[in-house]
């Protein structure tokens, strides 16, 4: 009898932790995002790590993003063509994949490979200062650790994912258009049209609001996640993983009600 009993306090005990840990990480998140926006009326500026983080962030994670776009197009109009094929609508491969890739697939398939890529390092770079105590070193030399290191890191998300969504969306399309001209028999030219004929403004500029917020959700995760590191160089390991894996299900989880809501608000 001692057994169960003992299984259901430590599964009790375990669960409340795991929430308990939750509630504080979603706390810290929050609060260092507010603290980061506060920051932005009040001087320095400290531009230079702007542009920088622009550079990590837009320039640098562009490889990986190309190929995701161009495979990711291409994967979908081949799919697409052979279920529309079945019903005679094949003519409509090219405004599905557009709009497809344009409202959906670069947004959050870009967000993620970032992601993976920059917000790794971000996670990566920060916990390695703050288990070296060059933070405590920042403060030290009344330097603001929020302004010098978070503020340019969530600037240039929100800035550089939108500039390489739209290069995706367009990587994304070509893509398509390859496979459905050379593979799968249609003309360049009416597919080519086809691809933007039906495709309005709200379609890529749903797009390109997802990708600002989710490059503002992978720079705070992973500031925070780097900012809560402890324990060495493990901890730094534990901080990277965890940076890529709360910004990855932040993307997922929170794509569902962006899309509701930008649905409600351009049918309003």
């Amino acid at each position: 009898m001692t057994d169960p009993i003992t299984a259901l306090g430590r599964l009790t005990l375990r669960l409340v932790g795991t929430l308990s840990g939750a509630v504080e990480f979603a706390g810290a998140t929050g609060l260092l995002l507010w603290r980061s926006l506060a920051s932005l009326s009040r001087r320095p500026y400290y531009l230079g790590n702007w542009f920088a983080q622009m550079l990590e962030i837009g320039n640098r994670s562009m490889p990986v993003v190309v190929v995701t776009a161009v495979f990711s197009g291409a994967v979908f109009t081949l799919q697409t063509w052979q279920g529309f094929a079945k019903f005679g609508a094949t003519t409509m491969v090219a405004f599905a994949t557009a709009l497809a890739l344009t409202r959906e697939l670069i947004p959050v398939l870009s967000g993620l490979m970032v992601a993976g890529r920059a917000g790794s390092a971000m996670a990566a770079e920060i916990g390695t200062m703050m288990v070296t105590e060059q933070i405590d070193a920042l403060e030290t030399l009344a330097v603001d650790p929020i302004k010098w290191l978070v503020v340019p890191r969530i600037v240039a998300a929100a800035i550089m994912l939108p500039v390489v969504v739209v290069i995706g969306d367009f990587l994304g399309i070509a893509g398509g258009y390859l496979v459905s001209t050379t593979m799968l028999g249609a003309r360049p030219a009416p597919y080519w049209e086809a691809s933007f004929e039906f495709i309005a403004t709200e379609d890529v500029a749903s797009g390109l609001i997802k990708a600002a917020l989710f490059g503002v959700m992978i720079a705070v995760f992973s500031c925070v996640q780097g900012l809560r590191t402890r324990g060495g160089a493990e901890g730094v390991g534990r901080a990277t993983t965890g940076a890529v894996v709360a910004s990855s299900m932040a993307i997922l989880i929170s794509d569902f009600f962006l899309t509701r809501a930008l649905l409600v608000l351009w049918d309003m």
